[in-house]
């Protein structure tokens, strides 16, 4: 793992603390994003999530046990931009993105193909499963929909 994939892990996780309990196969997407253009990177991928207002990265065997999650697959939220669009939806630290646009993600390339599609409309919906807090909702996580309005000057 190159230093900065292994200190966005570091970070993220220092900045959210509560580990995610059974995560199960909870599935809403109605497509995958599958014929992804072969010029999508990850790279690309990372940076066109840092537009929207998150820092990313894939749900490895690590993340995939510190999160307590059935499947190493999935793209993780590490940090979110503060005024960003994905902070004033709500996306949290911890979250892993399902789905955007009803276009289902399982890898970097699935959010960077799915991104570059929405980013370039005014509104669009993103869907995570983010942790519990047990001081506030309990011992479980849940699915939750992002409506993403981008502001124009």
């Amino acid at each position: 793992m190159n230093p900065i994939m292994a200190t966005r892990k570091v970070l993220g996780f220092l900045l959210a603390g509560i580990v995610l309990a059974g995560f199960g196969n909870a599935s809403v997407a109605e497509t995958t994003v599958s014929s992804a253009p072969s010029d999508m990177t990850a790279e690309k991928a990372i940076d066109l999530a840092e537009k929207f207002g998150v820092d990313v990265g894939e749900v490895d065997e690590e993340i995939k046990q510190i999160l307590g999650l059935t499947k190493a697959e999935g793209v993780v939220v590490f940090a979110v931009i503060g005024g960003s669009p994905a902070e004033l939806s709500g996306i949290k630290v911890k979250a892993i993105i399902k789905e955007v646009d009803k276009h289902e993600i399982k890898t970097l390339v699935d959010l960077g193909y799915a991104l570059d599609q929405a980013l370039q409309t005014q509104n669009f919906t993103v869907a995570t499963y983010e942790p519990a807090d047990a001081d506030n909702q309990g011992l479980t996580g849940g699915l939750n929909f992002h409506f993403v309005r981008l502001m124009k000057d």
